[in-house]
């Protein structure tokens, strides 16, 4: 029979080499995840073919802009070098809207629901003009597309100029606030906002240096990121939805101006793309072959260094069939240029 002193040294070693299991279990398994990843790494798996379910997609709508002459490009990038891109990227579906029985109630009810009569004029087949409850505003609505505008007459009415507008985090929330309770603020119009601070000189509405010196603030509006890539317009700056807000506490003669050109995505409708490198877009670029989205502060003959290459999403503003993305570059003086990021071949004619 074993003694007390034997039982204790044996307990002892039990506990002692479980601990030592225990510690190599954990440290296997660490340097097993880091080998894999190593190796991963090195020998990646092969990607699965792109889908390209649409077939041939729509070349993308960019507007026709007046050049300004001659750029020189150079790249200058934080490492010197091109980004490797992803080899292919999600095309996403846009349902196409169209006129219905329906689509001129449908109007009334969100020109009414935005505090306009709903007794709306035709402008032409689709435009529709509704005029403000309270206030000189005026709504413009399309009945189809549902996109409209808003304008305020100022000189009939100054009072909005009367009181300095609030900060952009309370107007921007006044905005959301206004177009959720026309049921107009989607789940994807959750991105960035971008704020530009106005004020009137003359006849003009001009940029102001700051809030204290403005009469308006201009909130411009973007989508939420897709695929973990933000959102492009045709101009990089101003988004498709936006408002000039002023500074008065009544709700009716709060927004000055503004315009809604939302057109949805139907995320659940997608297919893969192959995307170019971005040396092949870089080569487009610098043949011409590019939208330039802003120039920026340059001017003809300038050298324009490029800071920033990247993937993005291209929201034109406008209702087209298919969501895609484009390469990005970005340079001095906020020079900004679009190319499409989907190989030529599976663009149609």
């Amino acid at each position: 029979m074993a003694s007390l002193t034997e039982v204790s040294i044996m307990t002892r070693k039990i506990i002692r080499y479980s601990i030592y299991f225990v510690i190599f279990i954990f440290v296997a398994r660490i340097l097993f995840k880091a080998g894999k990843n190593i190796f991963l790494k090195i020998f990646p798996p092969a990607e699965p073919p792109a889908t390209v379910t649409f077939g041939k997609l729509p070349t993308l709508p960019f507007p026709e802009k007046e050049k300004i002459g001659n750029i020189s490009l150079t790249l200058e990038t934080a490492d010197g070098n091109l980004p490797v891109l992803p080899t292919q990227a999600k095309v996403f579906f846009m349902p196409k809207q169209s006129s219905h029985l329906l689509s001129l109630d449908i109007a009334k009810q969100n020109a009414q629901s935005l505090g306009f009569l709903p007794e709306g004029e035709a402008m032409n087949e689709t435009l529709y003009k509704f005029i403000s409850k309270n206030s000189f505003a005026t709504l413009q609505m399309d009945i189809v597309t549902g996109a409209f505008s808003i304008s305020y007459n100022l000189k009939a009415d100054p009072s909005p100029v009367e009181r300095k507008p609030q900060s952009p985090e309370i107007l921007a929330a006044f905005a959301r606030s206004y177009l959720s309770s026309a049921d107009l603020l989607p789940d994807d119009l959750t991105g960035s906002t971008q704020n530009e601070f106005l004020k009137i000189e003359g006849e003009n509405i001009v940029t102001a240096l700051s809030l204290s010196d403005s009469d308006f603030v201009k909130i411009h509006f973007f989508r939420k990121n897709y695929e973990e890539l933000p959102t492009v317009t045709n101009e990089p700056k101003k988004g498709n939805v936006w408002f000039m807000l002023s500074g008065s506490q009544e709700q009716e003669r709060k927004i000055i101006a503004g315009e809604y050109h939302y057109f949805p995505v139907d995320e659940s409708q997608n297919s893969t793309y192959p995307l170019k490198t971005a040396q092949e877009a870089w080569s487009a670029l610098i043949s011409g072959n590019a939208y330039i989205a802003s120039y920026g502060q340059n001017k003809e003959g300038d050298s324009v260094k490029i800071r920033k290459v990247y993937l993005a999403y291209y929201d034109p503003g406008k209702a087209i069939n298919f969501f895609q993305p484009v390469i990005v570059f970005e340079g001095d003086k906020d020079f900004v240029a679009y190319i499409p990021a989907v190989i030529s071949d599976y663009y149609g004619e």
